[in-house]
């Protein structure tokens, strides 16, 4: 099989990430920091060295680094700690419902305002728009760096800017673009992590970055191994955060994934830009396929057979032996603005150790599909 779909996760898990998860499982399952016997001491260690490691690649404070359990917790803890009732809160119609179901629960329960900015007509997201949107009660702008569908890269540094004297906090949801593309992480307030996409690291853990301007109130109560003589949740961070037993296996598997994303950034984001290029170019070249990304460099090119559903254009690339993913990509806002909520989009979405004759394999066998 060729694997077309590192949009949902990659593939390729570098070996020195595979050979610290082992090592983890096999010589420190422990409870990191719950215990005072020197294994625990030791996991600890580990675990603070995988936060340092982080808050320094994320420009960040140590103790405003945060482990989660997955972007989409990331998220969660950020969107509904964050709240101020009454308030305003802005965000676009290329959102994952990680960020939607959230927002929306709150503006059902009726505790905030939400405007959703969409796209122009030419399909872009502009800085502008988001801007013009805010009100005097608006405390949150949240939105994503790179589309998870189209791959269109959005205007976040441009609002961070913009936002940068004022209180109100910019949340980025970074699933689709840390780890290849490079940006200057100080300048936003929140950015949510999906460290097993473009990371390579372990699924089952995420990160949360807090800039200064960041308060977030716990919604996860629990144990903490700190002020444990307390039933009422600890306010210092990071552990305010992050209750209950953190995954070290994945953790330390994170640790391996930075280092040895530190070293291949730029040449995994040129070949991802690359490898998004050509296969742009090509599937354009298909009469029969409309191709709904304009902005390839992101490796994430979204498309339709005209005749076809996606999910049966996904399922005969399946056959033929490529894994994409088809559907409504949890952005169903985004398909209402492009006129696909019924059709889908066939999403193809490339990693670093895919090659050019791979995608050759695949033009030729989308243009069977199509004849």
């Amino acid at each position: 099989m060729i694997y077309f779909d590192n949009s949902s996760t990659t593939f390729y898990k570098p070996p020195e990430v595979i050979q610290s998860v082992a090592a983890t499982l096999t010589n420190l399952s422990v409870n990191a920091g719950r215990s005072g016997h020197s294994l625990a001491i030791k996991a600890m260690a580990a675990l603070s060295n995988t936060r340092a490691k982080a808050a320094n690649f994320f420009r960040s404070e140590i103790e405003r680094t945060i482990f989660t359990y997955g972007c989409t917790d990331s998220l969660n803890i950020a969107i509904f700690g964050s709240v101020h009732r009454s308030g305003h809160v802005i965000t676009t119609a290329f959102e994952h419902n990680s960020v939607l179901r959230p927002l929306f629960k709150l503006q059902a329960d009726g505790q905030i305002e939400l405007t959703v900015v969409k796209p122009r007509s030419d399909g872009t997201i502009h800085s502008e728009d988001i801007l013009r949107a805010i009100k005097r009660n608006t405390y949150l702008i949240v939105m994503n760096s790179v589309s998870n569908v189209i791959g269109l890269p959005l205007p976040v540094e441009q609002v961070a800017k913009a936002l940068n004297d004022s209180k109100i906090m910019l949340l980025v949801d970074g699933a689709q673009s840390v780890g290849y593309r490079s940006y200057d992480y100080s300048l936003f307030d929140m950015i949510a992590v999906a460290p097993h996409k473009g990371l390579h690291a372990p699924q089952g853990i995420g990160l949360l970055i807090l800039g200064e301007k960041a308060t977030i109130s716990p919604i996860r109560l629990g144990g903490t191994g700190t002020v444990s003589q307390s039933v009422m949740q600890p306010l210092d961070l990071p552990e305010a955060l992050e209750s209950g037993t953190l995954p070290l296996p994945s953790i330390l598997g994170l640790h391996a994934a930075l280092c040895h994303t530190i070293k291949n950034q730029k040449a995994y984001s040129d070949k991802i830009s690359m490898l998004g290029n050509y296969m742009y170019s090509r599937l354009k070249s298909i009469q029969g396929i409309t191709v709904y990304t304009t902005d390839p460099t992101a490796g994430i090119i979204a498309f339709n057979a005209d005749k076809l559903n996606s999910v049966e254009c996904a399922s005969m690339l399946d056959e033929m032996g490529f894994c994409v993913r088809s559907g409504l990509h949890c952005a169903p806002l985004l398909h209402k603005a492009f006129g696909t909520l019924n059709k889908g989009m066939v999403r193809a979405s490339l990693g670093v150790d895919n090659t050019l004759s791979q995608i050759d394999m695949f033009i030729e066998s989308l243009a069977e599909i199509v004849k």
